[in-house]
């Protein structure tokens, strides 16, 4: 590659790591030229390494950063060493041989591979089972030939994992360290077929393609309604961390302003003995005021993540209100605030949150107006004049009753009132959708990701 092409290459993926989240600045661009100038280009790993030392901030950003460089920075091109033999393919990788004796051949030797945990063998095999199972050829214009999902299906993997932990009960380990380590490879090498595939992808289409509708972005910024088990895994690992961030700013800033309104008269005095000229202001003490915060919460479907992480961030920012209480719903009202306790452990908070939903349901589909009038009907003492109401949801109320005047009285009880919606603007009022009629009475934001999430919190305290 020319260097006209390396510097081509080097604008686009510093583009595509800002359009996934990660905030690059012009100067960590610069850094990152330097080291690479002094540096061996013909070692991808230690160019890897420089991208990663002077552009990647948090860990939370590394799976996001590594999936874009594999994709602009490929480790082979076509198949490359590892590439099919002669007397398996047909008419190049579209035409490789896939029946049951070659399915079952292959499957053994990815049984023994993940059983004995040899990594090199399982990246020659990720490349060979898209290349084999994951060919989608004649496919029609802006579709791509290859697919990580279509292999998957094909060779089925997690299929083997009752054989993986005999193998390794075989070799004298505990059952439960032999499950682990089984679904621990099986991960491993599931993400190393995706990664296969859409280095292929980008080699057909273009890396640009791949990193505008394939890469996940990065954990912050990765939608609630859109994660997968391990995202939500990571997400609660970063809560706390987040909380943390978040209260150390909030702290700066109120010392920051921590001084009250101009006391104007003490000012004027103090500047007669400097001839009139007030060289010092003085200021009348800051009177301190912390929040009562009342969260009502959505925890049907897909929204119950969002409500579930939002409950959590809040919970650990609550030496920043001078009182928190939640309440869950779908169609009937329930009072979780006794689950946060100081101290608790995140993973024991999200399991008691989830068996609580069922106290939060009678007939299992949501109805804001139902969970509106029971909340005054039960709950008339917990909104007052210190009181800010945060309710959260996606305000689908399948088209039953929306309680807005329920919803009125709750909001004018209350000194500050807020929704917060999980899905994109575009969506609303759509199909069941009613934000504009709640929005009329509750101001609503949109808050898709953590991102979102905290700035929301530090801008309300």
């Amino acid at each position: 590659m020319t260097n006209s092409g390396l510097l081509d290459r080097h604008i686009a993926f510093l583009e595509a790591l800002r359009g996934a989240g990660l905030s690059v600045s012009l100067a960590e661009d610069l850094d990152a030229i330097a080291a690479l100038s002094a540096l061996d280009w013909g070692q991808r790993v230690t160019v890897h390494d420089a991208y990663a030392a002077t552009l990647v901030k948090k860990q939370s950003q590394r799976p996001t950063f590594d999936a874009l460089f594999d994709i602009y920075f490929p480790r082979l091109v076509g198949t490359g060493a590892h590439g099919l033999q002669d007397d398996e393919a047909g008419e190049g990788d579209s035409g490789v041989r896939d029946n049951a004796q070659a399915l079952a051949g292959f499957r053994n030797e990815l049984l023994e591979a993940l059983a004995t945990g040899d990594q090199q063998t399982l990246a020659r095999l990720a490349i060979e089972m898209v290349g084999r199972f994951g060919a989608m050829p004649g496919r029609g214009p802006g579709l791509s030939s290859w697919s990580a999902y279509t292999a998957l299906q094909r060779v089925a993997p997690s299929e083997l994992v009752d054989r993986i932990i005999q193998a390794l009960l075989a070799e004298g380990g505990a059952d439960d360290a032999a499950r682990r380590t089984a679904g621990r490879r099986l991960g491993g090498f599931t993400t190393m077929v995706e990664d296969e595939a859409r280095r292929r992808i980008a080699e057909e289409k273009g890396p640009d393609h791949v990193a505008n509708v394939a890469i996940r972005p990065t954990i912050d910024r990765l939608d609630f309604t859109a994660a997968r088990r391990a995202d939500l895994e990571e997400m609660r690992r970063e809560i706390y961390p987040l909380a943390r961030r978040l209260a150390t700013r909030l702290t700066k800033e109120h010392h920051a302003r921590r001084r009250g309104p101009l006391d104007f008269r003490r000012t004027v005095r103090a500047s007669i003995s400097t001839g009139g000229v007030p060289l010092v202001t003085h200021h009348r003490p800051k009177r301190p005021h912390r929040t009562e915060l009342v969260v009502l919460c959505d925890v049907s479907g897909s929204v119950a993540n969002f409500a579930q992480f939002t409950l959590l961030l809040v919970f650990a920012l609550r030496d920043q209100f001078q009182k928190v209480r939640a309440f869950t719903f779908i169609d009937h009202v329930h009072e979780v605030t006794h689950h946060f306790k100081p101290g608790a452990d995140v993973a024991d908070v999200m399991t008691d949150l989830a068996a609580s939903t069922a106290h939060a349901a009678l007939w299992g589909r949501t109805n804001y107006g139902r969970a509106f009038t029971k909340f005054q009907e039960n709950h008339p003492d917990a909104l007052g004049p210190k009181s800010s109401l945060l309710i959260l949801g996606d305000a689908r109320s399948n088209y039953s009753d929306l309680g807005l005047e329920s919803l009125k009285e709750m909001t004018a009880a209350a000194k500050h009132s807020w929704w917060l919606n999980p899905e994109h603007t575009r969506h609303w009022d759509t199909g069941d959708s009613a934000a504009t009629p709640y929005g009329q009475v509750v101001p609503m934001v949109e808050c898709r990701n953590l991102g979102q999430l905290s700035e929301f919190v530090h801008d309300i305290l």
